[in-house]
């Protein structure tokens, strides 16, 4: 079809993972010199390869289409392929297998840097990029006072780029990929390092590109942004497509995936929803009853009761613990550690449980998800596995006036007094 902006069709990924020698940790320089003279001495004899080199396929078999003006979201754990399917998208990383067709100029904003040459400055940067794009000179300099006044970086244009803040970056490099033109513009998580008022200026500056015609491509782990800013969504796991269609729909199957709704106890050993690159110390979690007993189920004049169990080797020192509450929707509604909870030093047990109280009245009837994370200290996280159990929220008269609150009340329970008077 004529529409159609993008086709994907059979794309796959390879990349080769090389594996050290077990029991190898590391090689000293006598290792290396070494190694270097017998190659010499034998350059012709075949050895035994002290590295095994495993196939990993970070996209397989990924077929879809995006028709010009789409808004889309893309969303998967981390490892499951985004980064790598956008790279791809972008021309910046070929295809092992398959191919893609693009119609139109794409404008990519993958990582904090890309597409900047950090010795030049801001505005030497706004040309440069433009001129990728393929505009001319008159092009960019039509555009250039609308990229700056997006970006509100004015005071630094003629600063090189080195010296930027990561915030500042984003703003410029945003700033330039949305003005430009392009008839693709396709957004990486990198919008997450700006503020909040920026973020929104983001999204409505996304939502004009889209109203002209334009298609953008959205990652985010944000759900509730994903869902505001996309109408439609690519679920990746595990380098193939899960599902697409609908953003609403993919976001709830992307959230209740890896969950066992039926259980309050549940084993994080394996869980598939933890992120790459974590070790794996958290051993279960569950939701119970303030006499201790296992359940899901709570009315809102109840305590609910998080307890998290955990197993480090010796050599990690633990400095907290701590749970993210969302919606199935994916919207967050709170998030509560133990670094909040006691003063520095912070420090918990190499083996232990921490038990969390949380006042069920907080939320208004409904489901809720929870993430639960370890942190070596504070800011660096030691393990984490998301949206892994969940609990129900039933109705109570927690205000003692017999309203019972419902969803369309929100998602938190407000605590206020109210006041009337005749005038």
């Amino acid at each position: 079809m004529s529409d159609i902006i993008i086709r994907v069709e059979d794309l796959g990924k390879k990349y080769l993972i090389r594996h050290e020698q077990a029991g190898k940790k590391y090689k000293a320089l006598r290792d290396v010199l070494t190694d270097g003279a017998k190659s010499l001495v034998r350059p012709f004899q075949n050895t035994k390869s002290q590295n095994r080199r495993e196939e990993f396929w970070a996209l397989k078999d990924v077929s879809f289409e995006i028709k010009q003006g789409d808004r889309v979201g893309v969303i998967g754990r981390n490892g499951a392929g985004k980064s790598t399917l956008l790279k791809i998208l972008s021309r910046i990383t070929e295809p092992t297998t398959g191919r893609i067709r693009i119609k139109g100029r794409v404008a990519s904003l993958l990582e904090v840097g890309t597409g900047f040459h950090p010795e030049l400055t801001g505005r030497e940067n706004i040309f440069l990029n433009g001129a990728i794009l393929g505009m001319s000179r008159e092009e960019i300099k039509c555009k250039f006072d609308e990229i700056v006044a997006f970006a509100e970086i004015e005071q630094f244009l003629d600063t090189p780029v080195k010296r930027y803040s990561s915030g500042m970056y984003v703003r410029l490099a945003f700033a330039v990929a949305a003005h430009l033109e392009p008839e693709i513009l396709i957004v990486d998580e990198v919008l997450a390092v700006g503020d909040a008022a920026f973020q929104k200026k983001c999204l409505g500056k996304m939502r004009d590109v889209s109203d002209e015609g334009r298609t953008v491509l959205f990652v985010s782990h944000n759900m509730g942004m994903l869902q505001e800013l996309s109408e439609k969504s690519i679920w990746l796991d595990r380098g193939e497509v899960a599902y697409k269609g609908d953003v609403r729909e993919s976001v709830s199957k992307y959230l209740s995936s890896g969950q066992v709704f039926n259980d309050a106890v549940v084993d994080l050993g394996d869980h598939p929803n933890r992120l790459g690159g974590m070790k794996r110390i958290l051993d279960s979690v569950s939701v119970r009853a303030i006499e201790g007993e296992a359940q899901r189920n709570f009315i809102q004049s109840e305590d609910i009761l998080l307890y998290v169990d955990y197993k480090a080797p010796k050599d990690i020192r633990l400095a907290g613990a701590g749970f993210i509450i969302s919606t199935l929707e994916g919207i967050r509604v709170g998030s509560f550690n133990t670094y909040m909870a006691f003063p520095p030093p912070h420090s918990i047990p190499t083996k232990g449980r921490v038990r969390f109280i949380i006042p069920a009245r907080q939320f208004t009837p409904g489901s809720y998800v929870v993430t639960v994370s370890l942190g070596s200290h504070q800011g660096t996280l030691a393990d984490k596995v998301e949206n892994c159990i969940n609990f129900m929220i039933d109705q109570s008269d927690v205000y003692g006036t017999g309203y019972l609150l419902t969803k369309e009340d929100g998602v938190v329970t407000l605590s206020v007094k109210a006041e009337v008077s005749k005038v």
